[in-house]
C-alpha cells in the first residue's frame, strides 16, 4: 500500500476499525515506555536503594519540563501534518517535517545547555535534599547531554505516525525499549553505576531509535520524506505547529509546577521517603495515563485528516470511541491501586516505611482516578483540531487553578494527606470543566483549519 493511500484511508474506513490499528501502536509504545520507566524505578529502588528512588522522583519536574520543549515541536507538527494531508497538501506537510527536525535541535540544545549549567540550583529548588541531589545529578547530566537525541527522536515518531505509519512507529519504540531494558540492570548491577547507568542506558536507546527514524525519512519511496529546501525556517510554518504544541508544552510546564510544589510540600510533611513514594505513585498512575496518551495519539491522525476534510460525523464518532475506552483504561487503574496498594508498591522497595507511605498516598490519589481518561481524552480532541485556546485553557484551569490551591492549602490543615488528596479534588472539578466546554463546542462546530 502506498503512504497515499495509507493515508486516504483516514477518510474512508470504519472510525472502530482506524482507531484501533492507529491507537493499538500508539498505546503499545507508549505502555512500554511506561513499563520501561517502572523497570527502571524497580532496579534502582533494588539496585541503589530507597533516597535513590526519591532522587528520581526529585527529577520528575526536569523531565516534565524536557517533554514540554519536545511537545511544543513534535505535536503541533503532527497535528499540522495530519491536517495538510486531509486538505491533500502534502508539499506543506513536507515542509513541516524539515520544520520538525530543525526546531527540535534548537530547542533541544537550548535546554541542555541552560539546565547542564543550573543544574543543581534547579534540583535543589526542585526538592532535592544533601541525601538525595547526588543521585538526582547524576541521571539528568546524562539525560540533559542526550536532549537533541531525545527530541528529535521523539518528533519523528510522532510524525512517523501521522504520515500513516503507525504500526511502524510502535515497532521502532518497542526496539527503543527492549535495548534500554537490556542496558539497565547490566548498567546498574554488573557495572555498578547506578542512576547514571539507567541514564545512559536510556540515550543509548534513544540514537538507536533515531537511527531508524532517520533512515524512513530519507527513504524518497515515502510521500513525506527528507528533501532539499524543506529545512530552510518558514514564519508561517512554524507559528501553526508551536500554536498548536502550545496546549502541552504549557501543560507540561504547568506539571513541572505542580510537581515542584508536591515534593516540596511532601517533604516539608514527610521528607525524603515521603517524594519516594510520590515517585513510585507516580510510575503506576503514569502506567495507566501514557496508555491514554497513546490514545489520543491514535486518535489524532484521524481527528485531524477529517476535519480538514470537513467530516466532523467522523470526528465525532471518533471522540465518542475515545471516550469509552480512556475511562475503561482509567476505571482499571482505578480498581488496581485500589485493591492491590500493598503489592504494588513492593515491587519498588522492601523498605517497610517507604512501602506504608506508597500504599496511603496511591488509595488517596486514585479516589476518583475513573474520570480521569475522559479528561485527557478530550483535551486531545481540540488539540486534533487545531483547536489550541482550548486545549490551552482546560490544561491550565486543572493544573493552576485547581490543583494548585489544593496543594497549597490543603496540607496545612490535613498534613501528608492533605497533599494526596488535593488531586482527586481538581480531577473531580476539572471534569465538570471539560464535559461543560465539550458539550457547548460540540454545538457550536469549528468550521475552518487551525
Amino acid at each position: 500500500m502506498t503512504d497515499n493511500n495509507a493515508a486516504d484511508r483516514l477518510e474512508t474506513d470504519g472510525i472502530g476499525a482506524l482507531l484501533i490499528a492507529y491507537s493499538l501502536p500508539a498505546i503499545a509504545s507508549m505502555v512500554i515506555v511506561s513499563l520501561y520507566n517502572i523497570f527502571s524505578s524497580v532496579f534502582i529502588g533494588h539496585g541503589v536503594g530507597a533516597l535513590a528512588i526519591a532522587g528520581l522522583a526529585v527529577t520528575f519536574p526536569f523531565m516534565n519540563l524536557l517533554l514540554a520543549v519536545c511537545m511544543l515541536v513534535a505535536i503541533g507538527g503532527a497535528t499540522v501534518c495530519s491536517i495538510a494531508l486531509g486538505a491533500k497538501d502534502r508539499e506543506r506537510a513536507a515542509r513541516v517535517l524539515g520544520h520538525n527536525v530543525v526546531l527540535s535541535l534548537l530547542f533541544a540544545v537550548a535546554f541542555a545547555v541552560a539546565g547542564l549549567v543550573f543544574l543543581d540550583p534547579i534540583l535543589r529548588l526542585f526538592g532535592a535534599s544533601d541525601a538525595t541531589l547526588s543521585h538526582a545529578r547524576d541521571y539528568m547530566e546524562i539525560i540533559l547531554y542526550g536532549t537533541p537525541i531525545g527530541n528529535l527522536m521523539v518528533a519523528l515518531s510522532h510524525f512517523l505516525r501521522a504520515s500513516g505509519h503507525p504500526a511502524k512507529s510502535m515497532w521502532i519504540s518497542l526496539a527503543s525499549v527492549g535495548v534500554n531494558l537490556a542496558l539497565t540492570p547490566a548498567f546498574i548491577f554488573l557495572l555498578g553505576w547506578g542512576t547514571r547507568g539507567a541514564a545512559v542506558a536510556t540515550v543509548l536507546s534513544q540514537v538507536f531509535a533515531l537511527a531508524l527514524l532517520l533512515v524512513h525519512f530519507s527513504d524518497k519511496r515515502h510521500a513525506v520524506h527528507f528533501k532539499r529546501g524543506i529545512f530552510r525556517l518558514r514564519a508561517s510554518v512554524a507559528r501553526s505547529m508551536l500554536s498548536i504544541g502550545l496546549s502541552p508544552f504549557l501543560m507540561n510546564v504547568c506539571a513541572c509546577l505542580i510537581v515542584v510544589v508536591i515534593n516540596l510540600s511532601l517533604r516539608d510533611h514527610g521528607g525524603d521517603l515521603a517524594i519516594g513514594a510520590y515517585g513510585i505513585v507516580n510510575r503506576l498512575l503514569m502506567l495507566f495515563a501514557m496508555t491514554i496518551m497513546g490514545l489520543t495519539q491514535g486518535m489524532q491522525p484521524l481527528i485531524g485528516y477529517n476535519f480538514g476534510a470537513r467530516r466532523m460525523d467522523r470526528v465525532r464518532l471518533t471522540l465518542k470511541y475515545g471516550i469509552i475506552a480512556g475511562t475503561a483504561v482509567t476505571s482499571a487503574g482505578f480498581a488496581a491501586a485500589q485493591a492491590f496498594p500493598t503489592t504494588l508498591a513492593m515491587l519498588f522497595t522492601d523498605h517497610p516505611d517507604l512501602i506504608a507511605m506508597s500504599v496511603n498516598g496511591m488509595r488517596l490519589c486514585t479516589a476518583v482516578f475513573f474520570i480521569v481518561g475522559s479528561q485527557i481524552v478530550i483535551a486531545g480532541y481540540f488539540q486534533s483540531m487545531g483547536r489550541a485556546s482550548i486545549a490551552i485553557f482546560m490544561s491550565l484551569s486543572r493544573q493552576l487553578l485547581l490543583l494548585l490551591p489544593g496543594l497549597i492549602f490543603l496540607p496545612r490543615y490535613f498534613g501528608l494527606d492533605g497533599v494526596w488528596i488535593s488531586m482527586p479534588l481538581a480531577d473531580t472539578l476539572s471534569a465538570g470543566i471539560g464535559i461543560g466546554i465539550l458539550v457547548y463546542t460540540i454545538k457550536h462546530p469549528p468550521v475552518r483549519y487551525a
